[in-house]
């Protein structure tokens, strides 16, 4: 039985869909960034109070992303069974309770604990969000709305550290959490308000083990997600090199100070911004196919300038100069790629972008914990790290390319 609901019952384009479901939807996508990024002033605080190395304060960032994506394996096919809404208002609950444990943690192992409830119910709304897009819209339709999300969402990486320095010139590092927290409690509120249920009752699936295990199992065997869900990791992991190394690139290596995150986010998510736009600008002018061969061509060469750019000048406002272009380039292609993973799985849309999530968000976990500790001691390593990257991501897009019956029907 196909997904997509008949065209009578869909609205005509997202522009139809109102400013604030827009806002909504960019707004639950917000809920990883501001997670991540709002605590990263605070690291030298919270590592001072609980006598932790940048080693240790690397895995409240790491762990955060492990169990979201973890979990994330679970909340789209557990969607596919409860409808969209309910998921996504009990994973903010979930949520907002975990970010009261952070702000009330005595030690860091109950941080880490609270981090890890974190990003075990976040994904439940930032992932079945993307879910609700495809739900309403196909095609072009579709890759225009995830861009106008995209768009809005971009701001939450430039604002976030932000937000997080002003709250630590007002208060100690819990007011961070307890922002967040409330951050969770006004976005269950809009999620029951504002969004409709898009997943008709006589569409759902049991919901029992047994069925969500053989939806991700079905899904997960199907050769073109995986390769997309690898490629989308390995697209973002050449941006979030920077992301997640943002405390030691801002405070260690350009020798700034708590409150000066926004030189390395604001030009990163204006790119990314930039990207988002054109992605949807060309929706109906340019096939996914060729959009991301463009795409995936300049960011390459863009992250190979920057190694030689840093190879030479390591320092302000050179190593900001190629960053923010190969951001623009990813920005363009992740909309784009979001969609086509869903694609992919007409029946199983909850359990492919679970899938999809997992792919990005397991990556992001090895390499904030692992690879970011070891290459971070410099900016040409962490460039180096970008352009492995890079190179991974294109390797498994010409092989996706390769392989005749992969893309959308509309890209045949």
């Amino acid at each position: 039985m196909s997904r997509n609901p008949p065209e009578s019952s869909r609205p005509p384009s997202p522009e139809r869909v109102g400013l604030l479901f827009t806002i909504v939807l960019a707004g639950l996508a917000m809920i990883g960034p501001f997670t991540i990024d709002t605590i990263f002033p605070a690291f030298e605080q919270m590592g001072g109070q609980f006598r932790a190395d940048t080693a240790a304060m690397q895995q409240v960032t790491s762990l955060y992303l492990l169990s979201f994506a973890v979990m994330s394996i679970f909340h789209g096919p557990i969607s596919d069974a409860m409808g969209r809404k309910p998921v996504m208002i009990a994973g903010l609950i979930g949520f907002t309770m975990a970010s009261i444990m952070c702000a009330l943690a005595p030690s860091l192992p109950v941080l880490l604990a609270g981090r890890l409830l974190q990003g075990g119910f976040a994904g439940a709304a930032t992932i079945v969000s993307r879910v609700v897009i495809r739900d309403l819209f196909s095609g072009s339709a579709a890759q225009r709305l995830m861009s106008n999300v995209m768009m809005i969402f971009s701001v939450a990486p430039a604002i976030a550290p932000v937000v997080g320095g002003w709250l630590l010139s007002i208060g100690p590092w819990q007011s961070i959490f307890w922002s967040i927290a409330g951050y969770g409690v006004v976005m269950a509120v809009l999620v029951g308000v504002v969004l409709p249920e898009t997943l008709p009752t006589a569409e759902r699936r049991p919901l029992n083990p047994p069925s969500v295990v053989r939806a991700v199992v079905r899904v997960a065997t199907r050769g073109a997600v995986v390769r997309l869900a690898l490629l989308t990791a390995c697209t973002f992991g050449a941006q979030f090199t920077y992301i997640a190394a943002a405390p030691i690139i801002v405070v260690d290596l350009l020798g700034l100070g708590e409150r000066d995150f926004w030189v390395l986010f604001v030009p990163l998510i204006g790119g990314i911004m930039v990207g988002a736009f054109i992605s949807g600008r060309t929706a109906d002018r340019v096939p996914r196919r060729r959009l991301i061969d463009i795409a995936m061509t300049f960011a390459l060469v863009t992250v190979v300038v920057n190694v030689l750019i840093v190879a030479w000048q390591p320092s302000l406002p050179w190593a900001m100069i190629a960053p923010p272009i190969a951001a623009t380039a990813v920005g363009t292609m992740f909309p784009v790629l979001n969609l086509e993973i869903l694609d992919q799985a007409p029946d199983d849309r909850g359990a492919a972008a679970s899938l999809g999530a997992f792919g990005t968000l397991f990556g992001n976990a090895i390499l904030a914990g692992i690879i970011i500790p070891v290459v971070a001691d410099s900016l040409l390593h962490l460039a180096l790290t970008s352009l492995a990257y890079a190179l991974l991501a294109m390797a498994l897009w010409r092989w996706h390319r390769s392989r005749p019956g992969t893309m959308a029907a509309n890209e045949a």
